[in-house]
C-alpha cells in the first residue's frame, strides 16, 4: 500500500504544513482504482445511496449552526448529518475524481474553522463531560473520528493557506480539546475515551503530527496507563469479550478497528492486529457472535433494536475482512447487504460477488470477562449451528461492566423460534428523542432498569445487587464454575458472592433437548446465607397468559403496587398465589408457540404476577409483564424452574396443537453433595439431571429419588430418556 509518510510516537516539532506531503495517510489511493469500470452490486448500492446523501447536502447552503440542542434537536441532528457528508464527500472524490465533492468538503470545513474557535462548552451539557459542537464530548469525538476520514482523503486538494485554516481551526484545536482540555475524559479506560483516542490519533496522521499520535497512543502524558494501547489491553477478555456488555461492544468497536486499521498502515512496527493475541480482530468476531437473528443480545444499557446492519458493523466487518480474508466475514456482510465505500469495503463488495463467502459459524462457547478473562463469562448455547429458528440460552455471569452494568449477576435470557421468549430490559432510553430528555438515559433506567428485580435473577430484601453502587459492584464478580456446550445437552454453573452481605448463590442451567422439538430449559438456582432473608426470584417473560397452574386471586378492584424502591415501586402486582404440593406453572404464548414454565420453589413460597409501569408518570417505561418467585424467613433456599416450548397455533388455519404442557411432572431431590432432577414427559421414559457441588470432572457422586441411586462422575449428567 502506498502510504504518504509513517508517524512515529517520538516528541517532535511538527514541520511548516506547506512543506508537508498532504495525501492520504488513512486509505490507500490505490485501493479506490478497484472500482473504476464494472462495480460488484454490493458497492454498487452504497454508492448510489452515499451519492444520493451528499448530492442532497450539496445542493442546500453550507450549514453550521451554533451548538444549542441536546440528543435529537435541530443543532445536534446537523452536525451530524454534516460528518455524515464530510465523511461521503470525501470517499465520493477518491472513488470518482469529481472535483465538485472535495470542494464541498473544503468549503464545509471552512465554515467550521470560522465556527469552531468560537466555541465554549455547550449550552445542554448535562452530567457527562461537555463538548462543544455536542452535548458532551463524545459526540465530538464521533464527529472528529469521521471528519478526520473525510478530510484526509480531499486534503490534498487545497491550496496551502486553507489547509492550514482546516488544520490550525477545526482538526487542531478539536484533537487539544478532546485530550488536554478533557483530560479526565480522555485518559479513562472507557468507550468515550476509546472514541477520543481514536479521533486524536487519526488527526495526528493526517495532520503529520507525531506528538497527537503519541498521545492518542499512550495518554495524554504518554506513559501508556491511559490512551488507546492501554484501552486494548483493559477493556477486552482473551475472547475478545468487552467488558460493558455486547451494546457497548458494538459501539465502541468502530473506533477500536477504524484507529487499529490506521496504526497498521502508518505504523505497522506496532503489530497492532496481533497485540494480545490478535485480541481486536477477535473482537469483531464475538461482536457478530453476540446476537439472535443478527440483534444484540440487550443485557447492560441496551437498546434492544439494535443489530449487526449498523455503521460501526459495516466498518468493523470490512475492516475485519482485510485483515484475515476470513470468507466467513463475506457472509455477514451479504446479511447486511450493506458495506462501505473504503477500499476494505470495495474489496468485500468484489469478493462477496465473486462468490468467496463462507458461512458464519454460531457455536455454543463461553465468553470470558475481564483482562485475563478471570472476572465471569458469558455462556451463550445454542441448540443448533447455523439455524436462524435454532433456541439461543444466554447465561449472563459476567462483571458488573462500569458504569453502564446493571445489578444483574446470574441473569438469564433465551430466544427462540425467531421471538425473544425470557426478556432483559435493556436500557430505560429513547435515543435522540428530544422529548425523552434529549435522548439521554432517563431517571428510570436508575430506579428500574439496573436495578436486579427487573432481571431474572435473585434478589435479597428488596435491595439490588451491591445495593445499588456500581462501583462496588467493580469489585466483585461471579465465577464461572462450569460450562459444557459441545454435546446436544449443554450446561452453564456459575457462582456469586458478594452482591448480598452474608450471601452466596448458585445458578446452573441447563440446556435440555427432550424429544423434537426445541429444548427445555432447567434452572437450579440455590441460595446460602447467614441469616434469615426474603428471597425474590422474577422472571420476564414475553407473550400472552393461556393459562395460570395455580391457586392466585387477581386484583381487579385495585392495582396494589409491589414495593417502595429498588425498582419494586415500578411494579403492578395483578395476581397473588402459591404453590401447591407439586409445584405451579404458567402457560403463554408467542407468536405461533406456546412456553410453559414449572416451578419447583421453596415451601411457603408466594408467586405474582405483575407488569411493569408504576409511578411512572411520563410513560417512560414499556410495559411488560413478569413472575415473580417468593420466599420469606429462610435462610437457604432452592428455586427449580423449567421452561418448555411446545405445541403450535395457526391463526390463519385456526389449528391448534400441543397447547398442554408435554411434562407431566417435575421433582427435585438434594443429596449430601449435589442435586437431582427428574423431568417426566407424557410419553417416553423420565430424565434426571444431576448436577454435583463439585466440579472436579473425576469425582464420582450418588444421591437417590424414588429409592432408586443414582451415580454420576463430574459435576453433572444427563440420565435416561435419549441421553444427550
Amino acid at each position: 500500500m502506498i502510504r504518504a509518510l509513517l508517524v512515529t510516537t517520538a516528541l517532535v516539532v511538527a514541520a511548516p504544513v506547506a512543506a508537508q506531503p498532504a495525501g492520504p495517510v488513512l486509505f490507500d489511493p490505490v485501493g479506490f482504482a478497484a472500482v473504476r469500470g464494472a462495480q460488484p452490486p454490493l458497492f454498487a448500492g452504497e454508492l448510489t445511496r452515499v451519492k444520493a446523501l451528499v448530492e442532497a447536502a450539496m445542493r442546500a447552503p453550507i450549514d453550521v449552526p451554533v451548538p444549542k440542542d441536546p440528543g435529537g434537536g435541530y443543532t445536534h441532528e446537523q452536525h451530524k448529518r454534516n460528518y455524515t457528508a464530510l465523511y461521503g464527500a470525501g470517499l465520493l472524490y477518491r472513488i470518482t475524481g469529481d472535483a465538485r465533492y472535495a470542494d464541498y468538503a473544503r468549503r464545509l470545513l471552512l465554515a467550521y474553522a470560522q465556527l469552531y474557535p468560537t466555541l465554549g462548552p455547550h449550552p445542554a451539557k448535562a452530567n457527562e463531560a461537555a463538548g462543544r459542537l455536542f452535548w458532551q464530548s463524545l459526540n465530538d469525538s464521533v464527529w472528529l473520528v469521521y471528519g478526520a476520514q473525510g478530510y484526509d482523503a480531499i486534503r490534498d486538494t487545497l491550496s496551502p493557506a486553507d489547509r492550514k485554516t482546516i488544520d490550525d481551526n477545526v482538526f487542531r484545536r478539536m484533537a487539544e480539546f478532546l485530550s488536554v482540555g478533557n483530560a479526565a475524559s480522555f485518559n479513562r479506560i472507557h468507550n468515550h475515551a476509546t472514541w477520543a483516542a481514536a479521533g486524536v490519533g487519526m488527526t495526528g496522521y493526517v495532520l503529520r503530527d507525531s506528538e497527537l499520535v503519541a498521545r492518542a497512543l499512550k495518554g495524554t502524558d504518554k506513559s501508556g496507563k491511559a490512551g488507546f494501547l492501554a484501552q486494548v489491553d483493559q477493556l477486552f477478555s482473551p475472547d475478545g469479550y468487552y467488558t460493558e456488555g455486547p451494546y457497548y461492544q458494538r459501539y465502541a468497536l468502530q473506533p477500536f478497528v477504524v484507529f487499529a486499521a490506521a496504526i497498521a498502515a502508518n505504523q505497522p512496527e506496532l503489530g497492532i492486529w496481533k497485540r494480545r493475541d490478535g485480541v481486536l480482530l477477535k473482537a469483531i468476531r464475538t461482536t457478530i457472535q453476540l446476537t439472535y437473528d443478527g440483534y444484540f443480545f440487550p443485557l447492560n444499557d441496551a437498546m434492544r433494536d439494535k443489530s449487526l446492519k449498523t455503521d460501526e458493523l459495516y466498518q468493523a466487518v470490512a475492516i475485519g475482512y482485510a485483515a484475515t480474508q476470513d470468507p466467513s466475514f463475506l457472509s455477514i456482510a451479504q446479511w447486511q447487504g450493506r458495506s462501505t465505500l473504503t477500499p476494505d469495503g470495495i474489496a468485500v463488495a468484489r469478493d462477496l460477488a465473486a462468490g468467496k463467502f463462507k458461512p458464519f459459524a454460531f457455536p455454543s462457547q463461553l465468553y470470558r470477562d475481564g483482562p485475563e478473562g478471570t472476572r465471569g463469562a458469558l455462556a451463550v448455547m445454542r441448540s443448533r449451528q447455523g439455524d436462524d429458528a435454532a433456541q439461543v440460552l444466554v447465561a449472563k455471569n459476567s462483571a458488573m461492566g462500569m458504569g453502564h452494568g446493571h445489578f444483574d449477576k446470574l441473569n438469564w435470557l433465551l430466544y427462540d423460534a425467531g421471538k425473544v421468549i425470557v426478556t432483559d430490559y435493556g436500557a430505560a432510553r429513547f435515543l435522540n428523542i428530544e422529548a425523552k430528555d434529549g435522548g439521554r438515559y432517563l431517571k428510570e433506567n436508575e430506579s428500574w432498569a439496573k436495578q436486579t428485580v427487573a432481571h431474572n435473577t435473585l434478589v435479597v430484601n428488596e435491595s439490588s445487587h451491591f445495593d445499588g453502587k456500581w462501583k462496588l459492584g467493580e469489585e466483585h464478580a461471579p465465577r464461572q464454575l462450569f460450562f459444557a456446550g459441545d454435546a446436544p445437552t449443554k450446561v452453564s454453573t456459575a457462582e456469586m458472592t458478594g452482591a448480598y452481605p452474608g450471601v452466596t448463590f448458585r445458578r446452573t442451567l441447563v440446556q435440555l433437548p427432550l424429544g423434537k422439538g426445541s429444548p427445555l430449559v432447567l434452572d437450579l438456582l440455590r441460595a446460602k446465607g447467614d441469616k434469615p432473608a426474603t428471597y425474590d426470584l422474577p422472571l420476564h417473560y414475553a407473550g400472552h397468559i393461556i393459562e395460570v397452574g395455580f391457586p392466585a386471586k387477581s386484583n381487579t378492584a385495585a392495582r396494589p403496587v409491589l414495593g417502595a424502591a429498588n425498582g419494586y415501586q415500578h411494579i403492578w402486582v395483578d395476581v397473588v398465589g402459591t404453590a401447591g404440593a407439586e409445584g405451579a406453572a404458567l402457560t403463554w404464548i408467542n407468536g405461533g408457540r406456546f412456553y410453559t414454565y414449572r416451578m419447583l420453589p421453596p415451601e411457603g413460597a408466594m408467586l405474582y404476577l405483575g407488569e411493569t409501569g408504576a409511578n411512572d408518570p411520563r410513560f417512560n417505561l414499556r410495559r411488560e409483564p413478569l413472575l415473580l418467585q417468593r420466599v420469606a424467613g429462610k435462610a437457604d433456599v432452592t428455586f427449580v424452574s423449567l421452561l418448555e416450548p411446545h405445541g403450535a397455533y395457526d391463526p390463519a388455519a385456526e389449528t391448534t396443537v400441543a397447547s398442554q404442557s408435554q411434562v407431566q411432572a417435575l421433582r427435585h431431590v438434594r443429596g449430601s453433595d449435589g442435586d437431582l432432577v427428574l423431568v417426566q414427559p407424557r410419553t417416553g421414559a423420565p430424565v434426571i439431571i444431576a448436577i454435583a457441588d463439585d466440579t472436579d470432572p473425576n469425582k464420582t457422586h450418588s444421591a437417590m429419588i424414588d429409592g432408586r441411586t443414582i451415580r454420576w462422575t463430574g459435576h453433572f449428567a444427563h440420565i435416561g430418556g435419549d441421553a444427550k
